[in-house]
């Protein structure tokens, strides 16, 4: 018997990847593409004013509700980090893209 002791191996060590380096669980591709075309959705939902509103000197035009939610709902729902990455990039682009578009709520 050799004096080395292997490492055991418990459940929460082990990687979801399988020997070939592939997903144990893939997310289908219909499933990312609902969850990433709601997140534009999500990004594009203002809620605009109808007289900008100055506030400590700053003028605002609209507030980025979608934005806000999409991202807590990304943050709780989305378990795969590289998913989430993603999520939160086209969340932010569409959002700073559509505040200049006439699309929203308005007051």
């Amino acid at each position: 018997m050799s004096g080395q002791h292997k490492k055991r191996t418990y459940a929460r060590n082990r990687t979801n990847l399988n020997r070939r380096g592939f997903e144990k669980n893939p997310e289908a591709d219909s499933i990312f593409l609902l969850k990433l075309l709601l997140s534009v959705i999500a990004g594009s939902f203002w809620l605009k004013f109808f007289q900008p509103i100055s506030f400590l000197g700053l003028s605002f035009g609209g507030f980025p509700i979608g934005t806000i939610v999409g991202i807590l709902a990304v943050n709780r729902l989305e378990k795969r980090q590289t998913s989430r990455h993603i999520f939160y990039a086209v969340i932010l682009i569409i959002t700073i893209l559509s505040y200049f578009v006439p699309a929203g709520i308005v007051l």
